[in-house]
C-alpha cells in the first residue's frame, strides 16, 4: 500500500513534470519541429501544459488514497489476469459504452439531467478532441501549390486526405465541429443552470465556486467561440480580434480551473471501470466466512482489501482468536460482541467499585 497523502508529494511532482516533458516532446515531434505549429496559439499551449501538470499531480495524489489505490491496482490486475483476460473485455466494453458513451448512470436519476450531462460531456470531449491537436500542430491543413482551393489534411506531418474548400462535405464537417460542440455545451449548461437556479433543494446545498463557476466558464467558452463564427461569416470580421482575445481568456481560465474544481471528476470517472470489474470479481469469488458463527457475509476479496485499507489509515482492529481481526466477523456477530464487551466492561466496573 502507498502512504497517506500530503499537501506536497514528490511522486505527484515527478509525474507532472514527466507529463509536461512528454507533451512538449510530442508537440515538437508531432508538428515536425514546429513547422506546422502556429505561434499565435502559444498562450493556449502554455495553458494546456500547466493544466496537464496540475491534472497529473492531483491525480497522483488522489491515487495515493488507500481506497482509490485498491481499486486502481485491482482493476489492472483483473484486466490483465491470464485465465480470464478475454472474459473481462466484454464487461469492460459494456461498462465503457454504458457509463461513458451513453451516460446511463445519469439517466437513472432523471431524464432532464441526463440530457444536460450528455450534451455537456460530449460537447467538451468533442471540443477537446478538435482543439488540442490543432493547437499542438498534430493536425494541420495545408493548401496545395497548384490548387489553392484544395486543402491537404496532415496528421503528425503525414498526409491522410484532402478536401475542396468550396463544395466538399468534409469542409463543412471540419469547419463546424467546434460550432457543434459549442451548441451542445450551451444546451447542457442552460438545462443545468435552470435546475440549479430553480429547484429549492439544489439551491440550498450548491456552492458558487464548486457548482456555478464551472458552468459559467463553459458557457463563456462556448458563447465566445460561436461569436467568432458569427463575426467571421455574418459581420465580415467586425470585432473578431476583440472576441478572439476574450475567447482566449475564457479558455485559459477554464484550463486553469479544471485541475482544481469540479470538472476534475471527468478524469476520475474512468476508475469506475475498475470498480465495475472489482464488483464482478468479488461477486464471483467465494464469500468470506465469519470466524464466530461460520456464515458467509461478504466477498472474500473485498474483506481482505478492506483489512489493508483499515491498516493503512490507522484502524487495524485486531481481535483475539478465533476472530483475529474485526473484518473476520460478520455484522450480526459484531453487534453481538459489542453487547458482550459492554457487559464485561460494566461487570468489571461494578467489581472495582464494590457495588
Amino acid at each position: 500500500m502507498m502512504q497517506r497523502t500530503t499537501l506536497f508529494t514528490l511522486p505527484g511532482f515527478i509525474a507532472g513534470i514527466a507529463t509536461v516533458l512528454v507533451l512538449g516532446g510530442g508537440i515538437l515531434l508531432g508538428s515536425r519541429n514546429l513547422r506546422n505549429y502556429d505561434p499565435t496559439l502559444l498562450i493556449y499551449t502554455f495553458g494546456a501544459m500547466f493544466s496537464a501538470f496540475a491534472l497529473v499531480y492531483r491525480y497522483t495524489v488522489w491515487l495515493q488514497r488507500p481506497p482509490t489505490w485498491v481499486y486502481w491496482r485491482r482493476g489492472w490486475q483483473l484486466v490483465f489476469q491470464r485465465p480470464g483476460i478475454r472474459r473481462q473485455l466484454l464487461p469492460l466494453a459494456g461498462a465503457l459504452g454504458s457509463n461513458f458513451a451513453a451516460q446511463n448512470f445519469i439517466r437513472r436519476r432523471r431524464w432532464s439531467r441526463w440530457v444536460a450531462h450528455f450534451c455537456m460531456s460530449w460537447g467538451m470531449m468533442l471540443a477537446g478532441a478538435v482543439t488540442l491537436p490543432l493547437v499542438f500542430g498534430w493536425i494541420h491543413f495545408e493548401s496545395q501549390a497548384h490548387a489553392p482551393q484544395v486543402y491537404q489534411i496532415l496528421v503528425f506531418g503525414v498526409r491522410v486526405g484532402a478536401f475542396h474548400t468550396d463544395s466538399s462535405w468534409l469542409r463543412y464537417v471540419f469547419f463546424n465541429l467546434l460550432n457543434l460542440s459549442a451548441v451542445l455545451v450551451i444546451i447542457g449548461v442552460g438545462l443545468t443552470l435552470h435546475r440549479r437556479l430553480k429547484e429549492a433543494g439544489v439551491v440550498a446545498v450548491q456552492q458558487f465556486g464548486n457548482d456555478l463557476v464551472p458552468l459559467l466558464l463553459l458557457l463563456a467558452v462556448a458563447v465566445t467561440g460561436l461569436m467568432l463564427t458569427v463575426s467571421m461569416h455574418a459581420l465580415h470580421g467586425e470585432g473578431y480580434m476583440v472576441i478572439s482575445l476574450i475567447h482566449a481568456v475564457t479558455v485559459i481560465a477554464m484550463l486553469l480551473y479544471i485541475p482544481f474544481g469540479k470538472l476534475f471528476h471527468i478524469f476520475q470517472r474512468p476508475l469506475h471501470l475498475a470498480v465495475t470489474l472489482y464488483k464482478r470479481a468479488n461477486a464471483a469469488a467465494p464469500p468470506a466466512v465469519c470466524r464466530l458463527c461460520g456464515d458467509g457475509f461478504a466477498g472474500a476479496l473485498h474483506v481482505e482489501d478492506l483489512k489493508g485499507v483499515l491498516a493503512e489509515v490507522g484502524l487495524d482492529w485486531r481481535l483475539r482468536e478465533p476472530a483475529a481481526h474485526y473484518m473476520h466477523v460478520c455484522p450480526r456477530c459484531r453487534r453481538r460482541q459489542v453487547g458482550i464487551w459492554h457487559g464485561q466492561a460494566m461487570a468489571g466496573q461494578s467489581k472495582f467499585t464494590g457495588d
